[in-house]
């Protein structure tokens, strides 16, 4: 960085999670729909109503927490945190404060070619508030509590992130964590997961500097751009003689700057205290096992598989380990016949999700085979048929449902590797091409590639390319 600062980020992940019902009362957990139509008293706080604790959303943080790494606790409670706004009708929210539902995790993400460790802190439940409105339309500030009560997850970090990339890293593997596990749908445009950024800079040795906290960033690329602002705001005050006090701000992204909101914010600005109207948390020790035995593998660690068994560069092991449906796939093609994990990662990055895009349909609906493909793929490594054969049996094969060997056949694709036959077709392209290897010659090395087509047009796209190529060579520089 600047000046040899260094960069210490931590970061509160906020999760909406998918259950059906907000988290202390019965209305729908519902996004979109018409304003105030999705709240009742109990969400709303009117006086006298009673939240029941919805137990969906313990079962979801509790398996966040062990897909994290956390020690999930028993026994836990849920506190008050006192403050007033206006779209929130209690002045209270309910959250958790010193006994959270999952504490002392860690995260290993992959980050510049290397594994690296980040402490999570803590796993807590709470709702979420309303949403304030502004619109030219009208003047003041209008309310929508459909949002009060939709349960939330907030996922802490340790201050562990020292660079925009790890920061990245780590909130696209939180994200894809949530995916993998079914418990949020992770919608940023809807606010369905977003993140308070807590940001500070240091000399190297020296203790670290005072904190800043930009909160509600709501796309990931925002993030880094937060971070990267806030660094450098902080060293040039830095530079110049003053002092970082601990604040917090709210970062514009339109305008690429933050803004101060309030400074020196403390837990016990909040005056904290447990919550009367609902019991402690007591979950069986039984119950938990069967959640923590409930996690798959995650992306984090598919991704280092991928990586350091199945020998795929970074970029494809990351793409590919996104859904819970492409590693799927690409697994069931694996599984389906010996062929290179190479081949079947460029099939499932290139035309599988040129598809997915077009269609706008899931891998699962595209009416494409594994096993299938996998055949496709043996084939064309056997040199039995070129790339381009192999795209068009891939499109029959999609159209008619028929086994590939059966429209290899059909096509007449099946690719030529009878030496004999290949050598007379390139003596023959060579004899009617003496400029192009006179060109090759004097160092023009294109035209290679333009005598392997003329070799491929004369065989009627049959021709083995590589022996083909080949046989050339062995003209070209005999």
């Amino acid at each position: 960085m600047k000046h040899d600062y260094e960069l210490v980020v931590g970061l509160e992940v906020h999760a909406e999670l998918n259950t059906a019902s907000k988290i202390y009362c019965g209305c729908r957990n519902a996004f979109g729909k018409e304003v105030n139509t999705q709240c009742c008293p109990v969400c709303m706080g009117m006086p006298g109503t009673l939240p029941t604790l919805n137990e969906k959303v313990v079962e979801y943080a509790a398996r966040m927490g062990y897909a994290l790494n956390c020690t999930v606790h028993p026994v836990s409670k849920q506190d008050r945190k006192n403050y007033f706004y206006p779209d929130l009708p209690k002045a209270y929210q309910i959250s958790q404060f010193d006994i959270p539902l999952c504490e002392n995790g860690y995260l290993d993400i992959w980050v510049d070619g290397a594994e690296k460790r980040v402490g999570i802190t803590r796993i807590h439940i709470e709702e979420d508030a309303g949403k304030l409105i502004h619109d030219d339309s009208f003047t003041g500030t209008l309310v929508d509590f459909n949002r009060c009560g939709v349960p939330l997850i907030e996922i802490v970090s340790e201050p562990d992130l020292h660079s925009t990339a790890e920061a990245k890293a780590y909130l696209d593997t939180i994200k894809s964590i949530l995916e993998y596990l079914g418990i949020s749908d992770c919608k940023m445009q809807e606010g369905s997961i977003r993140c308070d950024i807590n940001v500070s800079v240091h000399k190297p040795g020296e203790p670290f500097g005072n904190r800043v906290e930009m909160k509600n960033v709501n796309t990931f690329s925002g993030a880094v751009r937060a971070i990267e602002y806030e660094a450098n705001r902080q060293i040039e005050v830095l530079e110049s003689g003053g002092e970082i006090s601990q604040e917090t701000r709210r970062w514009d992204d339109l305008k690429g700057q933050n803004f101060l909101l309030r400074s020196k914010e403390n837990a016990q600005d909040y005056r904290y205290f447990p919550e009367p109207d609902l019991l402690t948390i007591v979950l069986e020790q039984d119950y938990l096992d069967g959640l923590k035995a409930s996690i798959p593998e995650l992306p984090n660690r598919k991704k280092v598989r991928y990586i350091r068994e199945l020998g795929l560069p970074e970029e494809d092991a990351s793409l590919l380990a996104e859904t819970c449906e492409k590693t799927d796939f690409f697994e069931q093609i694996l599984a389906a016949g010996k062929i290179k994990p190479k081949s079947a990662s460029n099939w499932v990055l290139g035309d599988v999700s040129r598809l997915m895009n077009e269609t706008g349909k899931p891998i699962t609906e595209l009416g494409v085979d594994p096993a299938q493909l996998a055949e496709i793929i043996a084939m064309q490594e056997a040199n039995r048929i070129s790339s381009s054969a192999a795209k068009q049996v891939f499109e029959e094969m999609r159209k008619t449902g028929k086994s590939p060997a059966d429209l290899v056949k059909e096509l007449g694709l099946e690719q030529v590797s009878d030496t004999a036959a290949l050598q007379a077709i390139v003596d023959s392209v060579a004899a009617a091409n003496q400029k192009s290897i006179d060109d090759y010659r004097g160092g023009k090395t294109n035209a290679l590639g333009f005598l392997v087509g003329q070799c491929m047009k004369a065989s009627k796209g049959k021709g083995n390319p590589a022996l083909m190529k080949e046989m050339l060579l062995k003209i070209l520089e005999g």
